[in-house]
């Protein structure tokens, strides 16, 4: 018996040999090794003719010669193409039926059609015009950008909005423009083979020739960039020009660059922990057993094309059950930890520390504060990435008492299914020049923020709670925290919704609970799979040092020191705390004792500079920061720190060749325009001077922007409050049903 990837086989050659044609709906130019045919040639001229007629239309009104802004991404041919260019994931469904059922529940085959992303859309068209959506599609639906379709009274069949981004999007890109986001890659020839010359052939081919020819139809759809995390950095980084929002540049999300700076990418020797590398692909594209047949499959296993992530919200919408259980699945994945860390009573200024290895008692009517420690463990981003306006992540903090009673419940869902407005969420809220709130995603509005709070990777945040117990309370108390995700918040459910829909799913992402004695609690034994206590300490210093309390972030890394004296880090941490607060020789102090466990350890030699150029010794400053950067090539502090210390050798060469080189790493660093036009104007190089003096003034920041987020403040105390980096959440308790 014939197995079933066989017996598929013998249906694509049956559907082959029923003579399907070579479509020709597709297009080939000159530039890119054309072949002397008549066909291509005539391919190349159906193109030229469709993009003359879409530009007697189109509204070039961010300029003619470049028709695709306020997105950054580029065509080869740069004009525009017909939709039936790109080969539909229909048509590559017949040899990767796997990777298609997996795309089709994706948020990359639903990035145009969800109504979560059209309602917003929309609302941009209806407040500025359907021009300014090309910011939006060079990701969401770049068919449509490339076709033309973007402009008033457009003629355009917009079938392909159903596929968003298809296979032949991805699988057509020929090359990046580094760094850049917002759509920043060119697209080019959709070709599902190449021939025998290694020219692309456009359109769709017979399986049969795809089938005699996998290595062409490799060569044609592979690329290795398509490997790299900067691959999926042209669209998860992104950026607002003023052509968008006729304000100024501001940054939108910086995804990509958090991934660069996280221990998952080894290319930053700053972070608190080491981790295995990561790439995008390797969390997001994890290697699944094949279900259904697919050539594309190796040893029985296919790079997922589900893309899991965060979206719950599309898979609640078009009932994809096993979208929705693998998401829910990947949010779980242990990629938090949670510590009930410490304890303080009647206000004291002693820290009962950490909870379970310190003895103490609790009593009817005391006062409690309690800290809790969450740390983003295991996600190589910040916790939430990108638009964490209208996502929602928050901690639930609850006590009870031996009864049942709930004595504090702080993070509750309302039986409408708002937040409890005093939780502690991680989110921001974007507002406009008026200090308005833009409640529904109204990127291109926004001006300001009126508070930003998240936990990048590897990070922790100190979150605290306070409350009082009962004269007649009943022991022993339950405290539980967890943090709880929905996608999205609720009035944003309801703009796109309408009020009257279901409730969309809220993943508990993570949870920790213990159980304290009304009297004397004595210490226990930690669980085997709980962190061990210098850990605990350490997370917790983070967490201070994050919140800018430097004396009490110093005591707690002096005790992962006690505990583990032959960690290296642990003194590292102490200088970090140290030079934040300005105590330059004792934290030389403690790097030199890092070194001397450590000896050439990056990190250490990096704070040692710092420590260094503010003690005048330029030149040592210069040696650790050379060594740093031979290590870490990436390194965009040590980059930076080295240029400036070259700069004030009056080395404008090399300083020069430092800030340039963090360009390539970031070419929206402020620091890189600002010092580069300086020294370009030293160096003699005026037109490069002036280039980047204009960056630099476009991209700073501007001065009254922080009056926006205050008056919105000012307006909404709640949130005023959750803006204080150092905040205690008071007691509260759900509305009676």
């Amino acid at each position: 018996m014939k197995s079933k990837m066989s017996q598929h086989a013998d249906v694509l050659r049956r559907l082959a040999g029923a003579a399907l044609a070579v479509v020709l709906s597709a297009f080939f130019f000159l530039t890119l090794h054309p072949r002397s045919t008549h066909a291509e040639e005539s391919l190349y001229s159906q193109r030229a003719a469709y993009a003359a007629g879409i530009r007697k239309t189109y509204d070039f009104r961010f300029g003619k010669e470049q028709p695709f802004l306020p997105s950054n991404a580029q065509i080869e041919g740069n004009d525009f193409i017909q939709p039936g260019a790109f080969p539909t994931a229909q048509y590559c469904q017949h040899c990767h039926q796997d990777s298609y059922h997996q795309w089709r529940q994706s948020a990359h085959a639903n990035a145009f059609r969800e109504p979560f992303y059209v309602k917003n859309v929309n609302l941009l068209i209806q407040q500025k015009g359907i021009a300014y959506t090309r910011h939006c599609e060079g990701c969401h639906n770049p068919i449509a950008l490339f076709s033309g379709a973007l402009t008033a009274n457009s003629t355009v069949n917009r079938t392909f909005d159903n596929d968003g981004v298809t296979c032949m999007v991805c699988h057509s890109i020929a090359k990046l423009q580094p760094n850049l986001g917002t759509g920043s890659y060119v697209m080019g020839v959709p070709a599902v083979m190449v021939d025998e010359k290694g020219a692309p052939i456009a359109g769709e081919v017979s399986f049969d020739e795809i089938l005699a020819h996998p290595d062409r139809h490799s060569k044609a759809v592979m690329k290795d960039f398509y490997k790299s995390p900067e691959y999926c950095g042209s669209c998860h980084k992104a950026a607002l020009p003023k052509i968008e929002n006729d304000y100024k540049w501001l940054r939108a999300f910086t995804t990509y660059d958090e991934w660069q700076n996280t221990s998952f990418s080894h290319q930053n020797p700053l972070t608190f922990y080491t981790k295995d590398y990561q790439s995008c692909q390797n969390c997001h594209m994890q290697r699944v057993p094949l279900t259904e047949a697919d050539y594309g499959a190796k040893h029985g296993q296919m790079a997922s094309h589900r893309w899991l992530g965060g979206n719950t919200a599309i898979a609640a919408y078009y009932h994809y059950d096993d979208q929705l259980k693998k998401t829910t699945a990947y949010l779980q994945a242990n990629r938090l930890n949670i510590d009930l860390f410490g304890l303080r009573v009647n206000n004291s200024a002693a820290l009962i520390a950490p909870v379970g290895s310190t003895s103490f008692t609790l009593a009817p009517k005391d006062q409690v504060e309690a800290s809790v420690v969450i740390q983003n463990k295991m996600i190589g981003h910040s916790l939430i990435p990108e638009q964490r306006d209208f996502y929602q992540a928050w901690v639930e903090f609850t006590v009870r008492d031996a009864s049942g009673r709930v004595i504090d419940d702080s993070g509750f869902l309302a039986p409408d299914g708002t937040l409890d407005p005093r939780a502690h969420s991680f989110t921001n809220r974007m507002v406009d020049g008026s200090g308005q709130y833009l409640n529904q995603h109204e990127v291109w509005a926004r001006h300001s923020v009126g508070y930003d709070i998240t936990i990048q990777s590897g990070r922790s945040s100190v979150v605290r709670y306070q409350f009082q117990l009962p004269t007649d309370v009943r022991g022993p108390l339950t405290v539980t925290a967890r943090v709880n995700y929905r996608h999205f918040r609720q009035d944003y459910l309801n703009f796109v919704l309408g009020k009257d829909h279901a409730a969309y799913p809220v993943v508990q992402m993570m949870e920790t609970m213990r159980t304290l004695q009304i009297g004397q609690n004595a210490p226990n034994a930690p669980a085997a799979d709980k962190n061990p206590d210098w850990m605990r300490w350490n997370n917790y210093g983070i967490g201070l040092l994050d919140a800018f309390q430097y004396e009490a972030a110093a005591g707690a890394f002096e005790h992962v020191a006690q505990l583990r004296p032959d960690y290296a880090d642990a003194y590292t941490n102490i200088a970090v705390t140290e030079i934040s607060w300005e105590k330059f020789d004792s934290a030389r102090a403690g790097l030199e004792k890092s070194l001397q466990l450590n000896p050439g350890n990056a990190r250490a030699l990096y704070y040692l500079s710092l420590v260094e150029q503010k003690q005048g010794h330029l030149d040592s400053a210069i040696t650790d920061l050379r060594s740093v950067v031979q290590q870490f090539p990436n390194s965009r502090d040590a980059r930076r720190e080295l240029g400036h210390s070259y700069y004030q050798q009056h080395d404008y060469a090399m300083a020069r060749e430092q800030f340039e080189a963090l360009q390539v790493i970031d070419p929206d660093d402020l620091s890189a325009h600002y010092n580069l036009a300086i020294i370009y104007r030293r160096l003699g190089f005026k037109q490069r001077a002036a280039e980047q003096s204009a960056l630099f003034a476009q991209k700073k920041d501007d001065p009254m922007a922080l009056q926006f987020g205050v008056d919105y403040l000012r307006q909404h105390p709640v949130n005023a409050g959750e803006s204080v980096v150092w905040h205690v959440h008071p007691q509260t308790l759900p509305p009676t049903p």
